[in-house]
């Protein structure tokens, strides 16, 4: 059964995404790291697949995680090879994006949350060796993303492969959901949690406010301090997380939309950039700035119902990759066979069964006794 409050925090991070990119405010990162409790929600799923069906869970993830991006491929790439794209074998990247697919002047920044699937895939290829060694040895293969970050920040590594420096910055948080479904932070102390915890947070801050990025304390430029304020995060949003949030589900309209934007995260993600990209010209056209709230606010809604137009129109994709019967709306309550048997018509008996039955219930007239004639002695 679903953790309703694990399908909050996705949601929240779904939405935080969404509204930083249209507003570009800074501030939003450190409120919630979103990718980060993505990448942990995700790594405690793959685990619990690897535990369901070993290896063979990685083919089924990514079964899950290739069409909808098969899908925007669909429109986009051939949108790019016809606006300046050059036709190369690395296009096919766009199949299976192990590296960043190509992409020409205007789908670099539509497309760009493409490198989100590129590490999901990474991580999700590494996750059966991975569980495997922090079941034997849990601390040491959890720091080793951290250590593997700071000698890239301290310069011990130089030039690192992109996907190694991703690694670093978010394979922590990865390991982090092996270690909430394991059941280890639910197992951990507060007397332990809530210092490391605390602790992780302040290196995490001083690091963000004495090494500030081209964008001011955006945790996206700033490697170190997003891991380590992530992970203090993560120890507490999903480390203490309830067994669940049934209060959610007492409005029927919150619970629907929570399960709509579960079940179509990855259609939302994908899809949004695009249309933030699309509608940056109003703030020229119509003088919105990010100093008006209203504008940014008009903006987000925009982005929002454009994008829950596409998910309506492809948003079934996810369905099928994930073997559930396709739906345009997902969520709609599905009534149990009990239900079915007491909302169906009473069939007609048969012709002549109420003869029957009230015949069996009805008595017949009693025959009198019949005299002999003769007076009883």
């Amino acid at each position: 059964m679903r953790n309703r409050y694990l399908d909050l925090l996705r949601f929240l991070a779904i939405v935080r995404v969404v509204v930083y990119h249209v507003t570009g405010w800074a501030t939003l990162t450190l409120i919630f790291p979103a990718m980060s409790v993505m990448f942990a929600l995700a790594g405690s799923l793959m685990a619990a697949s690897l535990d369901r069906s070993g290896v063979p869970a990685v083919g089924r993830r990514l079964r899950r995680l290739l069409p909808s991006l098969w899908v925007l491929a669909a429109v986009f790439v051939p949108a790019m090879l016809l606006t300046g794209l050059p036709l190369t074998p690395k296009v096919l990247l766009w199949l299976f994006p192990v590296s960043d697919p190509p992409a020409n002047y205007w789908g670099g920044l539509a497309l760009s949350p493409i490198w989100y699937l590129r590490d999901y895939l990474w991580f999700v290829l590494a996750s059966p060796l991975a569980l495997w060694l922090f079941r034997r040895a849990p601390l040491r293969t959890l720091l080793a993303p951290y250590a593997l970050l700071a000698a890239i920040e301290f310069g011990v590594l130089a030039n690192p492969p992109t996907v190694l420096r991703e690694f670093g910055l978010y394979f922590g948080a990865w390991l982090l959901g092996f270690a909430h479904h394991d059941g280890l932070l639910r197992r951990t102390a507060d007397r332990v949690l809530v210092p490391l915890a605390l602790a992780l947070g302040a290196a995490g801050l001083g690091w963000i406010f004495t090494h500030p990025g081209p964008r001011g304390h955006d945790l996206n430029d700033i490697h170190l301090g997003n891991a380590l304020w992530s992970a203090a995060f993560i120890l507490v949003a999903i480390g203490r997380a309830p067994a669940g949030a049934a209060w959610v589900d007492r409005t029927p309209v919150l619970g629907r939309v929570l399960t709509v934007l579960n079940r179509r995260a990855l259609t939302v993600y994908l899809w949004h950039m695009p249309f933030v990209v699309a509608l940056t010209p109003l703030v020229d056209v119509v003088g919105w700035s990010h100093q008006d709230l209203l504008g940014l606010a008009i903006r987000v809604a925009l982005v929002f119902a454009l994008v829950g137009v596409v998910t309506l129109l492809v948003g079934w994709v996810e369905d099928l990759a994930a073997r559930r019967t396709p739906e345009l709306v997902p969520g709609r309550p599905r009534r149990t066979v009990a239900d079915r048997a007491a909302a169906a018509p009473a069939s007609p008996a048969p012709a002549g069964a109420e003869l029957a039955v009230a015949g069996a219930r009805v008595p017949g007239p009693r025959r009198a006794p019949e005299r002999s004639g003769r007076t009883p002695g």
